[in-house]
């Protein structure tokens, strides 16, 4: 099993609708914390989470938060926490 860490950053579109930026990999649990700090100065939401799985196999476990930053949605506080 390998973890995968990732920051995932969105910007306010039209009419105030958050929009999915490109996501982005981070090699490890505090580069992602760092890297979503950095973002949400500028960004309406930043979402750092973690992900186990097998790449071969293509299954992975359910996301884990990192940290979360911005105007958060009541799902990305429901997330089980790294």
């Amino acid at each position: 099993m390998s973890a995968m860490f990732v920051v995932q950053s969105f910007s306010t579109g039209k009419r105030g609708q958050l929009q999915a930026d490109s996501p982005i990999q981070a090699q490890n649990t505090s580069h992602a914390r760092s890297m979503a700090q950095r973002l949400a100065v500028r960004k309406a939401l930043v979402v750092a989470f973690m992900r186990e799985g097998d790449p071969k196999t293509g299954e992975w476990d359910d996301a884990k938060l990192i940290d979360a930053f911005g105007e958060i949605p009541d799902e990305v506080r429901e997330m089980d926490r790294v």
